[in-house]
């Protein structure tokens, strides 16, 4: 592996390459993407690709990627001019590209501003609200984790997160009835830290969640696209956005093993199931459907 920095006028952008450029075969570089998940969350996946070139980085103001442009906040399609650039250097053509959740949204805003940019997306999970019957009510939901983070910290936030993503169905007067979660019973710390900068329990990512998807970009770009869901996920979420963004697309969603994070294996927690899902990953890229 090769570690490298890529300068831009808002962020000092590194990415990490994992094998040969050119690449062997000439196949294109598969570029593995997330937000707000750092490149090291991607190490299991990439594992499983020892034939492939694999790419992955850190997005601006996250993890190694330090910001120069004075902002906070995450938004979709500076996210994606960034993977532009670094697709760009590669000098390699066009990459398939696996994206997971937020960076799913960050490739579809890709896709739509550089639709030359990849030949294959594999969207896994893309958290878009807009695509929601529920829409208003999920909106309602997210702010209600945002203001748990603000009042108590990272514990009352991240156990007020788990309780909307593991929600089954639509965010219902019944979800707004529950009492406040409680982040002890999750393993989570109950003393407030004092922290108020986490990218995924404060507003500043709502850009990603908020993103409105260009339907007719990415129907006329070159790109083929794939909008994926994890067996485990359900009707949850990030399930049903995952469904609702194919049907706007005009395609039924792709079923992978395991959950949002299956792809991780127990470094990061939750452990999902890295080698069963890299086949399936496979599958899909070659077109095996």
């Amino acid at each position: 592996m090769s570690t490298h920095t890529l300068e831009t006028v808002g962020a000092d952008i590194v990415y990490d390459v994992h094998g040969p450029l050119p690449t062997a075969g000439g196949r294109p570089p598969l570029f593995m993407i997330g937000q707000p998940m750092e490149a090291a969350g991607f190490r299991a996946l990439a594992a499983q690709f020892p034939d492939r070139t694999v790419v992955t980085y850190d997005p601006r103001g996250i993890g190694r990627s330090v910001r120069k442009d004075g902002r906070v906040d995450h938004v979709p399609a500076i996210q994606a001019q960034d993977v532009h650039a670094v697709v760009e250097v590669l000098g390699a053509g066009p990459v398939e590209m696996f994206a997971s959740s937020g960076g799913a949204v960050t490739a579809l805003a890709l896709v739509a501003a550089h639709p030359g940019d990849v030949v294959t997306l594999v969207a896994h999970e893309p958290p878009l609200i807009p695509v929601l019957p529920d829409a208003a009510a999920a909106e309602r939901a997210r702010a209600a984790v945002r203001d748990a983070y603000e009042a108590k910290g990272f514990g009352a936030g991240m156990a007020a997160f788990v309780a909307m993503t593991s929600w089954p169905g639509e965010f219902t007067d019944e979800y707004f009835a529950q009492p406040a979660a409680d982040p002890g019973l999750f393993g989570m710390p109950t003393e407030d830290d004092g922290c108020r900068d986490d990218p995924l329990l404060s507003d500043r990512s709502w850009a990603v969640s908020s993103y409105r998807i260009d339907a007719t970009a990415a129907a006329v770009a070159p790109t083929r696209i794939v909008i994926a869901v994890g067996v485990e996920t359900g009707d949850t979420f990030t399930g049903r956005t995952a469904v609702a963004t194919a049907e706007v697309l005009g395609q039924r969603v792709s079923v992978f093993p395991s959950h949002h994070g299956g792809f991780l294996d127990g470094e990061f927690g939750y452990a999902g199931q890295p080698e069963e899902f890299a086949r399936r990953l496979r599958e899909v890229l070659n077109d095996q459907e």
